[in-house]
């Protein structure tokens, strides 16, 4: 269309921002400014905003902004002209009449998804008809059920050169269009075309807006290679685009997580499962494009990839991509599958339940650099430090924006200090497990110590700022300090886990038997900050006033074993002081123990 930059000026002073927004969000006046819950990402406090005076919507959650036209093009699909079009009618304005050229370009897009669509149809009628049993059959196997397979449209591409062909031209589709939209393939000597897509299953390839622009294909027999695209076309470019992003659009506005996975299968099965959010790139790692739109839609897409090698060098390059394109707002989170296992596998064999619940527990992008940047190496020597600050300093250096070099550099930073520390207390542990059994009789293995254990397992959180100061105390029984230091070294490892996940790691540690004795309802009645349960945000104090009452306990006995022991003189001029405090606070810790059970 030849649309002036004055005819869009006017347009969007015609059409206000909260007319057309309103209609999809409900908006409430504040000031000059309408606020509500943002239609581009799932929030419980309003955080988006529209402008009619400047013209614009802003979701400060999200980072989403544009002006009225943006908002037709992101909520219903429309493609740029077709979202002028529609404005301009509810204007009662006339858009400008298109050029020849841009009439001819608009006309061969049409033909082309006419035929890609014709196309569509006959793969599903031979799907359904008898030369599509076997990949029916082979679809079922994959667990697909039947309103699965329609909702996607799979369908058949008979094994035979001419079957599309013959077909489509049948019904009065020229052979050129038909090369030019990717569904046959011309020799360059000149021979017969003949038909792209043979003896494989069919998975249509669709635009934003749900219309059939190529095809994906899946090999049944032998035929290599296993999985084929449509080339690209004037409808089709796979840089850009993604797969099922027509029905993540509408799953993402409805609350569900954007997972991005490697291949059509594995979304199929996942949208199957409830995961409606899921999307895949199309034969190609994931691209500069496909990451923009992946932001579109979410601020913190999950990235999900299969437990091989060939999974964790795809997670490589996606990590690559990302990098330059980090600013506050946008992020990503990432999901690695146990070895052997993708998504369609996973959740057939483990279910969504368990599915989900690898999606709740996805490592930030932090998580994921420090792996890169950690590697395999161990943490005990200066080359080890030497060596990640230089990763450290490369991986910063190719973020664009420097507020966001600050905080990830000081991220990394902070958990180099962790592993050199926690590094260090393995290789003492047996050294400190023998000195607290010299100093620490087994009787005072008291259910306070137990509890103090027992809550930072069940919120990990707390390791971070007292788990050093437990590992170092002295008042620790040995029989905990094994699995004391095991969990200050795991959290080192992985700040993301949870308790479960701690939990799990303990026990395949050999720690089960002795987890599963201070993680216990017993524990939890004498302190209930220890309980997994217990409100998140009152954990913390809790677990200072425990800790406290357990230092002063022991430093009342330690002072009393050397008043006993003659280390102060009864002329000491600091022995009458010391005596009282100790009798002060013995008391203190006494009246502390009353609530805590034998």
């Amino acid at each position: 269309m030849a649309i002036t930059p004055q005819f869009l000026d006017e347009l969007r002073s015609r059409v206000p921002v909260s007319d057309v927004v309103g209609k999809r969000v409900k908006l409430a006046k504040k000031g000059r400014e309408f606020t509500g819950l943002c239609p581009f990402h799932s929030e419980k406090t309003p955080s988006f905003t529209v402008n009619d005076d400047k013209a614009f919507y802003h979701c400060f959650g999200c980072g989403a902004h544009g002006d009225v036209i943006r908002f037709v093009t992101e909520t219903e699909g429309l493609t740029f002209p077709e979202a002028v079009g529609k404005l301009a009618g509810m204007a009662g304005m006339e858009v400008p009449r298109a050029t020849p050229e841009e009439r001819r370009r608009a006309e061969r897009a049409k033909s082309l998804q006419d035929v890609c669509e014709a196309a569509l149809r006959f793969f599903r009628r031979r799907l359904e008809g008898p030369d599509g049993a076997a990949a029916l059959a082979y679809l079922q196997r994959r667990g697909l059920k039947p309103e699965t397979i329609d909702a996607f449209r799979l369908g058949w591409a008979p094994d035979g050169r001419n079957a599309l062909k013959q077909a489509l031209t049948g019904e009065g589709f020229p052979e050129a269009m038909l090369v030019e939209a990717g569904l046959l393939i011309k020799p360059e000597d000149g021979g017969e075309s003949y038909d792209r897509f043979r003896g494989r299953v069919i998975f249509p390839i669709a635009d934003r807006r749900g219309r059939a622009i190529a095809f994906g294909g899946r090999a049944l027999g032998d035929i290599q290679p296993k999985y084929l695209n449509s080339p690209e076309t004037p409808l089709f470019n796979k840089g850009s685009l993604l797969y099922a992003l027509d029905k993540a659009r509408q799953a993402v506005r409805d609350g569900s997580d954007v997972i991005v996975t490697e291949g059509y299968t594995d979304v199929i099965a996942l949208h199957q499962a409830g995961f409606g959010g899921a999307v895949a790139p199309l034969g190609t790692a994931l691209t500069e494009s496909q990451i923009e739109e992946l932001w579109r839609l979410t601020p913190e897409p999950v990235l999900c990839f299969d437990g091989d090698e060939a999974g964790r060098r795809a997670a490589g390059r996606a990590l690559d991509r990302l990098l330059p394109r980090l600013v506050p707002g946008r992020t990503a989170r990432f999901v690695f599958l146990p070895e052997g296992e993708d998504p369609d596998s996973f959740v057939s064999l483990s279910g969504p339940e368990a599915f989900g619940r690898l999606v709740e527990r996805a490592i930030p992008v932090s998580e994921a650099l420090w792996r890169r940047v950690a590697g395999t190496q161990t943490a005990a020597s200066p080359e080890f430090a030497q060596n990640v600050r230089k990763n450290i300093e490369e991986v910063v250096g190719q973020m664009a924006e420097r507020r966001t070099q600050t905080d990830y550099r000081r991220f990394l930073e902070d958990k180099l200090f962790w592993a050199g520390r926690t590094k260090k207390g393995r290789v003492e542990k047996q050294k400190l497990v023998e000195m607290k059994s010299d100093t620490v009789p087994e009787e005072n293995v008291s259910n306070r110590q137990k509890a103090l254990v027992a809550a930072l397992i069940n919120h990990p959180h707390l390791i971070r700022s007292h788990g050093e100061r437990l590992v170092e105390a002295e008042y620790v029984s040995p029989e905990l300090v094994g699995v004391l230091m095991d969990a200050v070294a795991l959290y080192g490892d992985s700040e993301g886990m949870d308790g479960d996940d701690l939990k799990e790691q303990l026990r395949a540690k050999g720690h089960g038997d002795l987890v599963g004795k201070i993680c216990s309802r017993k524990i939890y009645e004498v302190a209930r900050f220890a309980d997994p349960a217990f409100d998140p945000a009152s954990v913390e104090p809790g677990f200072a006033d425990a800790l406290r009452q357990l230092e002063r306990n022991f430093a009342a006995a330690e002072l009393q074993q050397r008043l006993k022991r003659g280390l102060y003189r009864e002329d000491d001029a600091e022995f009458a002081r010391l005596t009282e405090f100790a009798a002060d606070i013995a008391s203190r810790a006494a009246a502390a123990d009353e609530a805590e059970p034998g």
